[in-house]
């Protein structure tokens, strides 16, 4: 009988264990596929995965991972955010009340944890005035999408194409659990029927023929009309090439002109400008390094670009490397780039950035 958090902070008392599970309207879940590395050193390299997938700067967001499966060379991680200010306002009836929550989870990943902790599972349950399906493995959420109502022929529509994004991501549609919550019951023949093993195979069929039908038919309408508009530019291009024959031929010394005087500053650039001196980028290289423990075995300057081969004693480190150059005011000319390092036998990390101009 209880609708919102203000109604049931009054039946709290000191002594309750509380948990709060959060809405999967009011955060952002992203699964990720990275390296194994030493334990002490994944948490800094998923942090830095997650604030390059968030839309939002760091200050701004709660961020936290679980591990869903890790071998010696991969690791599989859920990671979640959420808005600092969205859950202040969410969590304000309880601090108000002077209750703070021993945890703060998802709703979708707390439910997994306790009924369906090993394997993949489906929950399907309310919030509000949606209908939420959420994918979980190992007790982790992996997937989840937001219905706005629990009509059975939307759960059609919606669930095949759940699974088919479920398998793109490389996670397997063959749920071991599936949990209704008890006021969606009315739905559990809808769903059975769903996933039931042939019908699913021709839903997740039905529904990838009918994303390539209508990728086929935005493909076909974008041909033709880039096929009117080049047509239309061809005339108009006939229309004008006269007129830019006799334009070209008046302006023709001053253009030679103009470009060789471009060509002979573009040369001499990387000669005059001091944010191309080779001397001062490994300077300021340098000065980016975060410890004794990051070292450049190589640096090598064209005129237009800078490569740097480098080691350290951990991947983490070389991501500390090329964070600190990127914010280096000294080295904004550039823009760089690094691959995912590579790790040696003695758990060393062979890294290269490249720098171009931009």
């Amino acid at each position: 009988m209880i609708q919102t958090l203000q109604e049931a902070v009054p039946l709290l008392t000191a002594q309750d264990d509380l948990v709060l599970g959060l809405p999967i309207a009011a955060v952002l879940a992203q699964r990720f596929r990275l390296p194994t590395v030493d334990p002490a050193e994944f948490p800094e390299m998923v942090r830095i995965q997650i604030e390059k997938a968030l839309p939002f700067s760091p200050d701004e967001v709660t961020t936290d991972f679980e591990l869903i499966e890790q071998n010696e060379t991969e690791s599989i991680i859920s990671a979640v955010a959420v808005r600092n200010a969205q859950l202040a306002e969410i969590a304000a009836p309880l601090l108000e009340g002077g209750y703070i929550p021993r945890q703060v989870t998802v709703y979708a990943a707390q439910r997994a944890s306790t009924y369906a902790p090993k394997g993949n599972a489906l929950f399907i349950y309310p919030e509000g005035e949606a209908l939420v399906s959420a994918v979980t493995e190992n007790g982790k959420v992996s997937l989840a999408r937001t219905l706005d109502g629990a009509a059975p022929e939307q759960l059609r529509m919606e669930l095949p194409q759940l699974a088919l994004s479920a398998e793109l991501q490389g996670i397997s549609a063959s749920f071991s659990n599936v949990l209704l919550d008890e006021t969606c019951y009315e739905l559990r023949d809808t769903v059975q029927a769903i996933l039931a093993s042939p019908t699913r195979q021709r839903g997740s069929q039905l529904a990838r023929r009918g994303e390539w039908r209508r990728r086929l038919l935005w493909a076909g309408g974008a041909y033709a009309g880039l096929l009117f508009l080049g047509l239309a530019f061809l005339a108009f291009i006939d229309f004008e090439i006269g007129s830019l024959d006799r334009r070209i031929a008046r302006d023709a010394p001053q253009t030679a002109f103009v470009r060789a005087a471009e060509a002979n500053w573009k040369a001499l650039a990387p000669a005059i400008d001091s944010r191309y001196y080779p001397v001062e980028n490994l300077l300021h290289l340098f000065e980016s390094l975060p410890s004794p423990d990051v070292r450049i075995t190589t640096y090598s300057q064209s005129a237009r670009q800078i490569s740097v081969d480098g080691e350290s004693s951990s991947a983490a480190l070389a991501y500390q490397f090329i964070d600190k150059v990127k914010k280096n005011r000294e080295l904004q000319v550039f823009q760089f780039d690094m691959a995912a390092p590579r790790i040696l036998p003695n758990n060393h990390a062979q890294f290269r950035l490249e720098g171009k101009p931009r």
